[in-house]
């Protein structure tokens, strides 16, 4: 699927890779806050040694940055967006509309909507630019 960046994201993304040398697969950019895509596989290098390189990046750009770290399938990809939610399943149901359906920890529901339901909605529009995912539904 291709993925449209804003010019600001493209900078974003620009100077994320510059920062960490981690390099990104999307970003979405808020008022507050930056939602970086990281490879799968390259979370450690993003993050850096105690939180260090996130921190530099999120010093040069003023705003608070979260990480999600890309994945090969579908299923592992809404659930590493929803993290630190503690996911235990995810079924993608494609009868009319593309659903994700996550079965989440009970005191982990909190976490996974977030204030306001921020944190599913980011990980809706993450899911429906990288997999085609019309919604995620909370069991």
């Amino acid at each position: 699927m291709k993925v449209t960046l804003s010019d600001a994201a493209r900078r974003y993304i620009g100077l994320f890779d510059e920062v960490t040398d981690a390099g990104a697969n999307d970003c979405l950019v808020e008022d507050d806050r930056l939602v970086v895509l990281v490879p799968a596989g390259e979370m450690g290098k993003a993050v850096g040694h105690g939180g260090r390189t996130v921190r530099e990046f999120e010093e040069r750009v003023g705003k608070t940055v979260e990480l999600v770290e890309d994945a090969d399938t579908a299923e592992a990809f809404v659930a590493n967006a929803l993290a630190p939610a503690a996911v235990r399943h995810v079924t993608i149901s494609e009868q009319n509309d593309r659903v994700a359906y996550v079965e989440v920890a009970e005191d982990d529901r909190g976490v996974a909507i977030g204030k306001g339901g921020r944190n599913i909605d980011t990980a809706r529009r993450l899911a429906e630019r990288h997999y085609d995912i019309d919604d995620i539904q909370l069991t």
